[in-house]
């Protein structure tokens, strides 16, 4: 057998081996025929959703920010004059009354000036009782009597002076507040730019906080702020006092302050707090979850339960919108059912399957 027939004859082996094996599977394949797709979902599949019932309800129109809390008022108290501390009469973290006297500087010479002014004082009321007595006898001439009235004169404005200064070398509580740490010592020299210490008045308190342009004609004096801080969980209120007149331009947004009672020194100046603002409330309010909500290019849709459990497709107007939920001004009535969940799923007609109404 030459090389040639050697090749053919393994060809064929191979070749009749190959048939016996894919043989079977050609015939299966051949009697099983093509197997059918599935089609497009039929009308009479139901569509398993969630839905809301209407129910008019109070809406509180709120915005939730930010704010610090700010002292009622607060003061780095400072001498009026330069002088030594020969005393220091109040304690770090100490409560003072308005006018305590809380530090006083040397006033040696300015009480020695006092005294001499006074001595002089009292001789130029003598000498102006004597004038007055020789004026009245005409013993002297007006012109006399009105040169020892203006020495007199002089010396009280003089007195007066000398005791504004030495007021000034006595540093008092500008008001009701509780005082900080204390910066000076006795037997320092101190200048007009040395803080002595601050003085907080924290009862009650101030919250400032700012808020979007486009909500600034809804802000009212006296409209109520709740606001907690880390320190407290519990939520404290407040009521607006006042609002800046115009809008910053850099942010775009209105600054705000309320004031709060703080009787237990729960809030301290300078916390950052959380804010809910109430800007008002709208009664019988007709509210869907955020996600019932689809936007359109004409506005807004969404579906409800219709005849014979099919969904039907409403366009609807909303109004205000808080964290989860829409108000819905126009298209939907009080006991419609809307669905929140399986919206994106429906369509016009659908049959639906309702699994749980809120």
């Amino acid at each position: 057998m030459n090389k040639q027939t050697k090749t053919l004859l393994i060809v064929a082996v191979v070749a009749i081996i190959a048939i016996i094996y894919f043989y079977p599977r050609w015939n299966s394949d051949t009697n099983s025929g093509p197997t059918p797709t599935a089609g497009p979902t039929t009308g009479g599949v139901e569509l398993p959703v969630t839905v809301i019932t209407l129910k008019k309800e109070t809406l509180k129109n709120q915005l939730n920010v930010t704010g610090t809390i700010l002292p009622n008022e607060l003061v780095s108290l400072r001498p009026e004059v330069s002088g030594l501390v020969t005393k220091i009469s109040f304690k770090e973290g100490q409560y003072v009354s308005k006018g305590t006297p809380l530090l006083y500087l040397n006033d040696n010479d300015l009480q020695a000036q006092y005294q001499k002014l006074e001595y002089t004082q009292k001789l130029f009321e003598s000498q102006e009782n004597r004038q007055k007595q020789l004026l009245a006898r005409e013993a002297i001439s007006q012109e006399e009597y009105d040169i020892v009235l203006n020495q007199y004169n002089t010396t009280l404005s003089d007195l007066k002076l000398v005791e504004a200064q030495i007021q000034k070398t006595i540093v008092r509580a500008p008001f009701n507040g509780t005082l900080g740490l204390r910066q000076v010592s006795e037997g320092s020299v101190i200048g007009t730019g040395d803080i002595i210490a601050t003085v907080v008045n924290m009862d009650p308190i101030k919250i400032e906080f700012s808020i979007p342009e486009r909500y600034a004609n809804m802000v009212e004096v006296g409209a109520p702020v709740f606001f907690s801080s880390e320190a407290t969980l519990d939520e404290a209120e407040g009521r607006v006092y006042a609002f800046e007149p115009r809008i910053d331009a850099a942010t775009r947004t209105l600054k705000l302050r309320a004031q709060s009672s703080n009787k237990g020194g729960k809030f301290l100046p300078g916390m950052f707090v959380k804010i809910r603002f109430v800007l008002g409330e709208i009664d019988s309010a007709l509210m869907v979850p955020a996600e019932s909500v689809i936007p359109e290019l004409q506005g807004y849709k969404v579906f409800v339960v219709g005849k014979d459990q099919k969904a039907e497709e409403r366009s609807v107007e909303i109004g205000t919108r808080t964290e989860s939920h829409v108000q819905i001004t126009k298209g939907l009535e009080e006991g419609e059912m809307v669905l929140t969940s399986g919206v994106l799923q429906a369509r016009p007609g659908s049959l639906l399957k309702i699994t749980k109404t809120n």
